[in-house]
């Protein structure tokens, strides 16, 4: 069975879905330019996350009875360790997120190593548990990645985009390898694609009505359910915990919950539960490049 036929869902469910927040805080702009850390007014609308919106998130979370997965930088667990450790003794799932928010891009296999060692201590010093999921910053992973997963005990990933679906995912060819879990994502489904707006930082950004963005998570819900699949929210505390915006989340979560025939859980359990499956593993080959002479002088992709 192939992850994309006859997807069984628990208890009789049709799909799932899941509610994920990143919690960066102001690790994103550090490590996109180091010179930010004198921003007053940019640091300002990153300390929105931890200082209100990871509060206003919480609350909704546990009037709607729902558990999230939240993904940490391993510096907002250093800088901002109560609003964490606050996430985690609610309820919450917690998972990493890099260490200040590295992308994974053009990095030698020591080094993006050693980001990942570092979120995990970060873990550890706070006295909070080793995550299980990783979701890579700006959903930038490599060929590599995967297999560092493995050789740090991690059950599952959630930064790809080839599926609807969840499904298992062999660490590296030759196949049969070892294997973790795909849980994937989409941009349509990341506040950042409708609300970030920093002007030096996301020059094509505009800012939509929360109105407007509850309408297309909705409608990408309700698609996903048709196809038996996996709706993957991830919002950001400094985006979606703004006033407007997390009533758009809030009508959203009880939109899921209206429908009896959807799975609203963390992606840890989602992810035991494809797991638990024994479906094939997806290998992924990198492609060879038609034109190698071109990759002499090729530029690190970029998203912003």
């Amino acid at each position: 069975m192939t992850a994309n036929e006859g997807f069984p869902w628990p208890d009789g469910k049709r799909a799932a879905a899941a509610i994920t927040v990143d919690f960066d805080a102001e690790s994103a702009m550090l490590f996109e330019n180091p010179a930010s850390v004198d921003y007053l007014n940019l640091m300002s609308l990153q300390w929105y996350g931890p200082r209100v919106g990871i509060f206003r998130i919480l609350r909704v979370l546990e009037g709607r009875g729902v558990r999230g997965t939240f993904f940490v930088p391993g510096f907002t667990v250093d800088r901002w360790t109560d609003a964490v450790r606050r996430v985690h003794a609610e309820g919450h799932e917690l998972g990493h997120h890099g260490y200040l928010h590295e992308p994974l891009y053009d990095l030698d296999e020591r080094t993006e190593e050693e980001y990942l060692t570092r979120g995990l201590e970060a873990f550890a010093k706070a006295g909070l548990p080793a995550p299980r999921g990783f979701r890579a910053p700006k959903f930038r992973l490599t060929f590599k990645t995967p297999a560092l997963l493995a050789r740090h005990g991690f059950r599952y990933d959630s930064s790809l985009m080839d599926s609807d679906h969840p499904y298992a995912l062999a660490v590296g060819p030759p196949a049969p390898a070892a294997t973790i879990i795909e849980l994937p994502v989409h941009w349509p489904l990341d506040d950042w694609a409708y609300y970030a707006f920093a002007p030096g930082f996301t020059p094509l950004s505009t800012i939509q009505r929360p109105e407007s963005v509850l309408a297309a998570w909705v409608e990408e819900l309700d698609a996903i359910a048709d196809v038996g699949g996996c709706f993957v929210l991830t919002i950001h505390p400094f985006l979606s915990g703004r006033p407007a915006r997390i009533r758009a989340v809030d009508r959203l979560i009880a939109h899921i919950q209206a429908r009896e025939d959807i799975w609203l859980t963390t992606l840890g359990e989602i992810a035991d539960h494809t797991a638990s499956l024994e479906l094939d593993p997806v290998v992924n080959v990198a492609p060879v490049h038609p034109y190698p002479d071109r990759l002499e002088t090729a530029r690190p992709a970029t998203f912003t």
